[in-house]
């Protein structure tokens, strides 16, 4: 994770909300980012329905980001 998301995540406290992560990579994935936020955030639930695309695709990736933002049924 970027360094200033470790800093908006030590400043805030999101007990009780839900984490859904997405992000652009390069070749990793999420990595640790999942555990990383729960570690932080620890009164809040950090989603396993995350998103990931590589740095590669992200040009041509609207409609699977809308298709992903659909599926969270918020």
């Amino acid at each position: 994770m970027p360094q200033a998301l470790y800093t908006f995540l030590e400043e805030y406290d999101f007990s009780g909300k839900t984490i859904i992560p997405f992000c652009p990579h390069g070749c990793s994935g999420f990595s640790r980012t999942e555990s990383t936020i729960a570690q932080l955030q620890p009164g809040a639930m950090v989603s396993e329905n995350g998103l990931t695309i590589s740095r590669n695709d992200v040009a041509d990736s609207a409609e699977d980001v809308a298709a992903w933002a659909e599926s969270l049924g918020l």
